[in-house]
């Protein structure tokens, strides 16, 4: 996964294993994103078998660009790179700002990528979509490519237990390279939102979001399947596309940035404030070890006056959000156990 140069250079830096195990509090960082003390359960040893995940408290462009490059898996000479973001559903939702990721999306040479919604918002139609990206300011930054906006195309899920394909934009054939950058924040229906999230829901084209909102009852209008089986849709709608790019010459990262954690999505015009402080950025070649990591440092949180993260994991425990990286786990798309490795030192 890492050449050796990399893993020596590392070998010096805070290496711990996330587990049910006893909480050690880190010193608080310091700087503009106010990061708080992060509690976190560590393990002396970490696991050999285990995927990695990068962590720095650092949530600014230098620090987006530093996770990237020591995550070290870059697209090739000539490679399309599209970087998955969610443009917000208004000026007032948490969606990740221009100004954050521009560095990133510049270093890459990426196109911004999203899709069309399902609901009756305004993104729903490819021309109030990009009206809404101009307002957001993410045309100064980037191209930003409506994947769905000529339609969409099939692609294979290798858990067929509820939906039988993934619907995606047909502009997803595009490129050989993704960056799933997403924003972690609790979210109404699915409990939260993370790379997971990101990837099935966010990938899948207006049909395709229906398709596993409904956990493949219909492709064409809304409706609500049981909580577990829509949280399996999208775990296999995800797989779908994690596979899409492990292809033959293609290649996925995975990107949470954990900050303005309200209990709404980035989907909600007039989101809850949120009620805990920022924590930092997290990246992993694992999708699934990348959420739960953020899943633990959300529950393993140690509250104060002003800092309390009680609201997001009522939130997530309200829809059983946690589901979807456990059902994850068991199609193989990832791992729930993990070594994190902070780099804020190096």
């Amino acid at each position: 996964m890492m050449k050796k140069s990399l893993i020596a250079l590392l070998g010096s830096a805070l290496v711990i294993l996330l587990s049910a195990s006893t909480c050690k509090e880190q010193q608080a960082q310091t700087g503009d994103n106010n990061t708080p003390a992060i509690e976190v359960p560590t393990t002396e040893t970490p696991d050999p078998n285990a995927p990695t995940v990068y962590f720095t408290s650092d949530i600014s462009a230098a620090g987006l660009v530093k996770i990237y490059e020591v995550l070290g898996v870059t697209p090739s000479e000539g490679q399309r790179v599209a970087v998955k973001i969610s443009t917000g559903e208004s000026s007032k939702s948490n969606h990740l700002r221009p100004e954050l990721i521009k560095d990133l999306v510049k270093k890459v040479n990426g196109t911004l990528v999203e899709c069309n919604t399902a609901y009756g918002g305004n993104r729903m139609s490819t021309e109030n979509h990009r009206k809404a990206i101009a307002e957001r300011g993410y045309n100064e930054i980037a191209t930003v490519d409506i994947m769905d906006e000529e339609g969409s195309m099939q692609i294979p899920v290798s858990d067929t237990k509820h939906i039988k394909y993934d619907i995606v934009g047909t502009h997803l054939q595009n490129y050989d390279f993704m960056i799933n950058l997403a924003h972690f924040k609790g979210h109404a229906m699915g409990g939260f939102g993370g790379v997971l999230k990101n990837q099935s829901i966010g990938v899948a084209s207006t049909s395709g979001k229906f398709y596993i909102h409904s956990a493949g009852a219909s492709s064409t209008s809304w409706r609500t399947a049981a909580q577990d089986d829509f949280l399996e849709s999208m775990a296999a709608a995800a797989q779908g596309v994690h596979n899409y790019f492990k292809a033959e010459g293609k290649n996925i990262i995975y990107i949470d940035v954990m900050n303005n954690m309200s209990v709404d999505c980035d989907c909600d015009g007039n989101p809850a404030s949120p009620k805990l402080k920022d924590i930092g950025i997290l990246a992993s070649i694992d999708p699934v070890a990348v959420d739960q990591a953020c899943l633990d440092l959300v529950f393993n949180y140690t509250n104060s006056s002003g800092d309390d993260a009680t609201d997001l994991q009522k939130r997530i425990n309200r829809q059983h959000g946690t589901w979807i990286t456990e059902y994850a786990e068991s199609i193989g798309l990832g791992s729930r156990k993990y070594n994190i490795v902070n780099i804020d030192n190096l």
